[in-house]
């Protein structure tokens, strides 16, 4: 079974879509679960672009990846000037990544007229770039941009571009498909003479502006590429990157060959519903493998069928990409995905616990609550099902559901002073065993504020609540069909000094969604300590 690398460059190409802006957690958060499923590079942007991206360079080293390896992001060294002393080199170089990526011009159109410089100049220019971060212990890809388009214009020059990164020592030469124009057949047809005629790896790289995008990755791989870069969800400028999602499932699927992690195909709805989630982005419910309606039916034959062999109107099953069918007609669903988290307190066993938590989250779901990105919400409801559920049954690592406080009340209060700065205020009052306490703070906004007074009534009870902080959060409208009456859902993410974790909260009205989100999240903290202390 051969082996295809996946190059994922959702934190920087997929981040210069419209209205994509992920922050530094959101950034290492999505990190993470990239590398939990076996993605082999990681592109986490270019260092020198802006202060984010070089935080992020520095934050990420902490992080234990298993699997994958962050690649810095750059440009070739600037005409007429030497590699050692170019300052996007040094940044490619300072951000400490095993791999470099350097992308380049392959367009003789783009060199004279973009860059203002010679064809021979360019070549240099790549060759030297390559060759420097080389010299410096890294592992060189260089990104041919505009690569179909130079090779239709001038493919003896493009070519020419490509040596000149593979002489100098690039491990792979990814052919980008920059406009999005190109058609299957004749990606293929060029692939497989680019292939023949470098010795180094070939890769592919495709954006969407035809529809084609996973298309003419799999013509390429096809035809002897070997790393697909993309985005999750296909998130990128104008139409997007090639969605590695559905490339993923069918290079494994349809094709064999070998990608991610063993079993962690049926990862990829959940990776695809969390990657939309930290891009406060709305999931496509009609995606290929990871849609809510990607195995739906409704109605007519298609159930009647369905309901006697799935395979008369699936191509795969469901589960094998961690997915779900779904009969409309009758609203039934199964959430496996969701129910494979409750594994770690051994309840697979337990049929009648499981649908019970099933039955919850669809009762939850109906109303506007998500869980994918909330898996702290997600645990607090197992323990509250379990907690009624012959409790002497449950897996003893797991802690029941128990109220940490009581609320009695709470009130936000905005007032807008004479310089126009607005002041908030929260106040609230609690019951915390047996004994009531009433705190007020004031904050940047309304649930920064609750969240300060929470923190204030709780902290003498519960002292390592000062370890905790919320560190980001994101409103989606639930149904805004309903304008102004519609339903809110809050996702917060907290974290503390081993942990991060997401909570998530639903009302019509905003400050009860976020309340209800950062009750969840202190719960949460507190339940987490106490079964570490008990370990």
């Amino acid at each position: 079974m051969s082996r295809v690398s996946i190059y994922d460059t959702t934190l920087r190409d997929g981040s210069q879509g419209e209205g994509v802006n992920f922050s530094l957690q959101d950034k290492l958060l999505l990190t993470k679960r990239l590398d939990e499923i076996g993605v082999d590079y990681i592109e986490g942007g270019y260092p020198l672009s802006n202060p984010k991206d070089f935080e992020y360079f520095q934050a990420v080293r902490g992080l234990d990846l298993k699997h994958a390896k962050v690649c810095a992001f750059g440009m070739t060294r600037r005409k007429n000037a030497p590699a050692e002393t170019d300052t996007c080199l040094k940044a490619l170089l300072d951000a400490h990544t095993p791999v470099v990526t350097i992308v380049g011009k392959t367009w003789d159109f783009h060199v004279t007229e973009v860059l203002g410089t010679t064809l021979d100049e360019n070549c240099a220019m790549i060759a030297d770039s390559v060759q420097y971060c080389k010299a410096q212990g890294r592992e060189v890809f260089y990104d041919a941009e505009h690569f179909f388009d130079g090779y239709r214009a001038n493919p003896e020059y493009a070519l020419r571009t490509l040596k000149a990164a593979a002489g100098a020592g690039a491990a792979a030469v990814i052919l980008c498909d920059t406009n999005g124009g190109t058609m299957p057949e004749r990606v293929a047809e060029v692939v497989a003479i680019v292939t023949r005629a470098l010795s180094c790896e070939v890769g592919i790289h495709c954006h969407n502006d035809c529809e084609l995008a996973v298309a003419n990755s799999l013509a390429a791989v096809r035809a002897g590429a070997t790393q697909v870069q993309g985005t999750m969800n296909g998130i990128g400028e104008r139409c997007g990157n090639v969605d590695l999602i559905s490339v993923i499932a069918n290079l494994a699927l349809k094709y064999k060959y070998d990608v991610l992690k063993p079993g962690s195909l049926t990862r990829l709805t959940e990776t695809s519903r969390y990657a939309y989630e930290l891009a406060n982005m709305n999931a496509r419910n009609g995606q290929p493998f990871v849609g809510q309606s990607a195995f739906a039916h409704k109605g007519g034959m298609h159930t009647h069928a369905v309901a006697k062999d799935p395979s008369t109107y699936e191509h795969i099953t469901p589960e094998a990409v961690g997915n779900e069918r779904r009969i409309l007609v009758s609203e039934l669903s199964g959430h496996s995905t969701i129910l494979s988290k409750t594994a770690k307190y051994q309840m697979n066993h337990d049929k009648a616990l499981t649908t019970k938590i099933l039955h919850a989250v669809q009762d939850l779901e109906n109303v506007g609550y998500e869980f994918e990105a909330a898996e702290a919400s997600f645990d607090l409801l197992v323990r509250k099902v379990a907690k009624d559920h012959k409790p002497w049954q449950v897996d003893k690592s797991l802690t029941l559901y128990k109220p940490w406080f009581e609320r009695i009340s709470y009130r936000v209060n905005i007032e807008a002073r004479a310089n126009g700065t607005p002041i908030t205020e929260g106040t609230v009052r609690l019951k915390v065993a047996g004994v009531v306490e009433h705190t007020a703070s004031e904050g940047d906004g309304p649930v920064n504020a609750l969240d300060g007074a929470l923190r204030r009534a709780l902290v003498r009870f519960y002292p390592r609540l000062e370890e905790m902080q919320l560190v980001d959060y994101k409103v989606r409208v639930v149904n805004p069909k309903a304008g102004t009456a519609a339903k809110v859902r809050v996702v917060i993410e907290s974290r503390d000094g081993t942990d991060v974790w997401g909570t998530v909260g639903v009302s019509e009205n905003i400050i009860e969604a976020s309340w209800l989100a950062l009750c969840d999240a202190i719960e949460f903290k507190l339940f987490k300590d106490v079964e570490r202390d008990q370990k």
